[in-house]
């Protein structure tokens, strides 16, 4: 056993067994007015997480100098406790130990508590979440962990119930006090081995990109498929859309029906479960399940403005009339819970809980449903399953459905306009009723990361369904985050709350808001959104480039430095921001003709290439940006006075990868020139630096691609 081990090993007998869990929502507490026998430092923030622990007896600080310092002066160990929002294990622990006076003579005796909002800090998360990992082999959300007073880690978890959280306090506080130099040992080990964990071997510029690396990565994930009810063979279930974006092209560019099979039921069984809101639209974080039926209710903007990106390139691929009603209602839900018609911006998330209960916005009683339906109860109970299969808890349903409604109105002899008229009046009156229970809480913190997920979602939503109406939010939302967020020097803000951009951008903030610009620059030919593009990718170089100048930092090297300075490279809920980076970089460089810009991103994904065969769930868009390299790519230009016609009815085709650009006048671009002609408008299709002849109809041009 080697030193760092037994110092693992002494630092956690010390403590009992950690009760880990992963986070759900939680009710959003804004501290009021009134008198508080209670009040720290968090009530000068603006995050709704951190003014929910204002008014604890536990001396909460945010993260920043005048913490760091104290818990230097004071020679105190630090609690770096951090959560959001939306989750409900971060609630409970709250309630147990964080509003107990017992549990905060303790916290506030031996250590300086830190409170962090994760999704305004993903930089610290990622640090402490890392370390977790490192130590416990899991993590998740309240991620609690202390550190000696310069932020180095020596212990962690997740969840503690009140008694297991006061013991392990106490324990560490002794050992400090008595056996620092434990402590101190433990953290020099465990802190470079946080500093070293993310590094990847870089491949050598002329790696060849075989399909057999996708190949073998897919059938091995295949083997965790869960062919009966969609997603992975397991529980809990996550929708994880990027997994499902790379096999929807996987299928695609290799003709595979085993996988299209597989990515139909998937999307079937996740729009027809009770995670995804069968009257309001939108989904839920994950299911508790494996039939994707009891969701943890809270309701992230990051997910859905992914899965409207699936349910719209789905819609392309399988013509399936209720993948288009699935993206209509999740932009719909979005943008009537989750949007600031005075900014045209969206806000980050919907609790679970509603009156101390989770999910109690969501569920029903029978007799609630027979109340508000009447003579349409048998109808609606039969349709979303109001017997053993919708039954949840405390005698509640979860609404959700187990057919098709194909099937469905062949069952009760309905047209399909009587059917859609039938359920609408149903869906309206729940909603009605819906209306008037206590609303789950708004976290209504703006997140320029998640905008650009969300502006990138209604993009891909106007190209499949023609609907003006996305573009213009595409277009309002853009128009917000180059006005609001955009610094003088060019750089991005992380955070928009209360009419103020705070927080220096991350590399997720610009990874995501270049790809949704280009994808607007894809549905409008508006040459300044390509240009801001252009722009925010040559700033993330300059200030987010590793010493090799291949992969990218998750901070800028103007953000303060923490004992790590991390790469985010795995993809997750979200995709990481270094494969999100690499795949912005193949479509600028093809469009702007930058070969530093596909040379680097041939090279981060090659280097990544080594893991992708057996780990590829969780290099997913680093799998599509495999795909771009290991199948043919193709440059379409489209010029002339109808262009932008012609752009709407050719982007309503499912092409992976063809990278798009046009214009209705002479504008110069490298991909157009010599392109214009004089009262024509042609379609050019490209690839490898030569072009084929022009077509003048976009089936021309679509059969030079197939």
């Amino acid at each position: 056993m080697n030193t760092f081990q037994q110092t693992t090993k002494l630092i956690f007998s010390l403590a009992t067994a950690l009760v880990l869990s992963s986070c759900n929502a939680q009710e959003t507490k804004i501290p009021t007015t009134m008198n508080h026998p209670y009040t720290n430092k968090l009530i000068e923030e603006s995050s709704p997480y951190l003014l929910q622990h204002a008014h604890n007896p536990v001396d909460w600080m945010p993260w920043g100098p005048e913490a760091l310092a104290k818990a230097k002066q004071e020679n105190k160990l630090l609690i770096i406790s951090v959560g959001y929002a939306a989750c409900h294990w971060c609630h409970v622990m709250e309630h147990e130990s964080f509003e107990n006076d017992s549990v905060a003579a303790i916290m506030n005796k031996y250590f300086v508590s830190i409170k962090v909002d994760r999704e305004e800090r993903p930089d610290i998360d990622q640090v402490y979440m890392d370390a977790v990992q490192l130590m416990t082999g899991q993590g998740g959300w309240p991620l609690n962990c202390i550190a000696l007073p310069d932020g180095r880690p020596v212990y962690g978890g997740t969840y503690f119930k009140r008694e297991e959280w006061m013991q392990v306090l106490q324990q560490l506080a002794n050992l400090h006090a008595e056996n620092p130099e434990k402590m101190e040992e433990y953290a020099a080990n465990l802190t470079e081995g946080l500093q070293q964990n993310d590094l990847v071997h870089l491949a050598s510029s002329d790696f060849e990109f075989a399909p057999e690396v996708l190949l073998e990565g897919v059938a091995q994930w295949s083997k965790n498929w869960d062919l009966k009810e969609g997603g992975p063979n397991r529980a809990p279930k996550f929708p994880l859309p990027n997994n499902y974006l790379f096999l929807l092209r996987f299928a695609h560019l290799y003709n595979d029906i085993a996988t299209k099979n597989y990515l139909k039921l998937t999307l079937d069984k996740m729009m027809m479960g009770g995670i995804y809101d069968q009257i309001g639209g939108g989904f839920a974080r994950y299911s508790v399940d494996a039939l994707w039926k009891a969701p943890h209710f809270e309701k992230m903007l990051y997910d859905n403005a992914q899965l409207i990106s699936l349910y719209s390139e789905a819609y392309k691929v399988f013509g399936d009339e209720s993948y288009k009603n699935v993206v209509d209602q999740c932009i719909e839900f979005c943008e009537r819970e989750l949007y600031s018609t005075e900014h045209k911006s969206f806000y980050s998330s919907l609790d679970a809980d509603s009156e101390g209960e989770e999910g109690k916005f969501y569920v029903w009683k029978k007799e609630e449903l027979k109340k508000a339906l009447g003579a349409d109860f048998e109808f609606a109970a039969n349709y979303y399953n109001i017997n053993q299969h919708g039954l949840w808890e405390d005698d509640n349903y979860i609404l959700l459905r187990r057919e098709s409604d194909h099937l469905f109105q062949q069952k009760y002899n309905l047209s399909e306009e009587e059917f859609d008229d039938h359920l609408f009046e149903i869906k309206n009156k729940l909603m009605i009723t819906r209306s008037k229970r206590i609303r789950p809480g708004l976290d209504d913190k703006t997140l320029t990361s998640w905008n650009g997920l969300m502006l990138k979602g209604l993009c891909d939503a106007y190209k499949a369904t023609g609907n003006l109406e996305y573009l213009e939010l595409a277009k309002n939302n853009a128009s917000f985050i180059v006005s609001k967020q955009v610094r003088e020097d060019g750089g991005l803000n992380h955070n928009f709350k209360n009419g103020t951009s705070t927080i220096n951008g991350y590399l997720e903030d610009y990874a995501f808001v270049i790809d949704g610009l280009i994808a607007l620059y894809e549905s409008t030919l508006n040459r300044e959104y390509l240009t801001q593009a252009h722009q925010l990718t040559n700033y993330a170089i300059d200030h987010f480039s590793d010493e090799h100048a291949v992969f990218f930092y998750f901070t800028s090297d103007q953000d303060e430095k923490l004992i790590a300075r991390k790469q985010e490279n795995t993809d997750n809920v979200i995709p990481a921001s270094n494969s999100a980076m690499a795949n912005n970089l193949l479509v600028l460089g093809h469009l702007m003709d930058n070969n530093a810009y596909i040379k680097r991103a041939n090279r981060m994904i090659a280097s990544m290439s080594a893991t992708i065969n057996q780990q590829l769930p969780w290099l997913s868009n680093w799998g599509i940006g495999y795909l771009k390299l290991a199948k043919p790519a193709y440059e379409v230009v489209i010029m002339g006075e109808d262009a932008l016609e012609y752009t709407k009815e050719f982007n309503q085709y499912f092409l992976p990868n063809v990278v798009l650009s046009g214009s209705t006048q002479n504008m110069y671009l490298p991909l157009m020139e010599n392109k214009f002609v004089e009262g024509k408008t042609l379609l050019y299709v490209c690839s490898n630096k030569a072009c084929k002849l022009p077509s003048n109809t976009v089936d021309e041009a679509i059969k030079q691609i197939k």
